[in-house]
């Protein structure tokens, strides 16, 4: 038995011997390359687990696509935790320009008064397309009397200074009752995109009106008015068809109801718009960070569809990713 062993002792440390050699000139002694793993990393290639906190917040309407963006990233980086806020766009831009978050969802682009208090806290930052979205003006499922609404009868129910207060004041034949609107509140990138888009950024007025930043909020307030109007995201539109009917729009050239196609094509006019994420460049820094982001940006165009946006051509997230670099 011990003649046995220190045979297969003699005969391992022969083979030892011998992988090292290999291991260390990079073939199999005659110029031939060896048969090592093509998967096999160098250490500081090595995939890594990462931890710590990002902190996002902003626009409720990309809300679903960072929540989205994070979960499918937890399932790679357990230890790091993306909690995402829903103040509004504006009320995000504020915590970012203050240091206070990595990373701020916007449902429109920064504005100059917000990129100049970045610039005051030394704060440079990168923006980010990463969805499109058609902004949805939406009724209740019991209302029978509208069948779409132009750019100048939206300007008639919602912008300040506007008399018109019945449903019969809009258009001859509908009802003589009031119109009972709601809208997201002054810190939404979407009332924003709304009061430029629609009503020449005069303002949205503020008699018979309920606002907030929750747009599931929205959804509870026009779905049990029967004559309630308001707008949102495609995606709260699409999440709630039950309750929900979606108006279509005639932007000048006939009207056109939301869909991922007339988003996607720009026929949905002029209520089709992008989505950006703002992320800080010296966040960036941390290594959690910049996996977070470009997972977000090469992952996000499979995931628009399933929480209800359009994603960006290929060349365009491709455009996205190189600003990472």
């Amino acid at each position: 038995m011990m003649t046995a062993m220190a045979a297969m002792l003699v005969f391992t440390a022969a083979c030892g011997n011998n992988g090292g050699n290999e291991a260390s000139t990079g073939n199999n002694g005659n110029g031939s390359a060896t048969n090592a793993p093509a998967t096999e990393k160098p250490a500081e290639q090595a995939d890594k687990k990462l931890s710590g906190e990002i902190k996002v917040d902003g626009s409720s309407t990309v809300f679903p696509l960072t929540e989205a963006a994070a979960e499918e990233f937890r399932a790679v980086q357990p230890d790091v935790r993306v909690p995402v806020g829903v103040s509004g766009t504006g009320g995000g831009f504020k915590q970012f320009c203050a240091g206070e978050i990595a990373i701020a969802d916007a449902s429109r682009p920064i504005k100059d008064e917000e990129a100049a208090k970045c610039k005051e806290a030394g704060i440079a930052f990168t923006e980010l397309s990463v969805a499109f979205d058609g902004l949805s003006v939406v009724v209740s499922k019991e209302n029978d009397f509208i069948d779409h609404l132009t750019v100048e009868e939206l300007n008639k129910i919602f912008k300040t200074g506007s008399t018109v207060t019945k449903w019969s004041d809009v258009r001859e034949g509908w009802p003589a009752e009031d119109i009972v609107m709601f809208s997201p509140g002054a810190d939404s990138g979407t009332y924003d995109y709304f009061n430029e888009a629609i009503l020449d950024k005069e303002g949205i007025r503020n008699e018979n009106i309920s606002f907030s930043e929750d747009d599931n909020t929205l959804v509870v307030g026009i779905s049990g008015s029967k004559y309630g109007i308001g707008y949102f995201g495609y995606a709260y539109y699409e999440e709630n068809q039950d309750k929900l009917k979606v108006v279509p729009i005639d932007g000048g050239n006939g009207a056109v109801e939301p869909t991922y196609e007339t988003i996607k094509d720009g026929s949905y006019a002029p209520l089709s718009r992008p989505l950006f994420i703002y992320v800080s460049n010296k966040e960036m820094e941390r290594p959690e960070v910049s996996e977070f982001v470009n997972f977000y940006i090469n992952n996000i165009g499979s995931m628009a569809g399933e929480v209800g946006y359009v994603a960006l051509p290929d060349e365009q997230y491709a455009e996205q990713a190189a600003k990472l670099k």
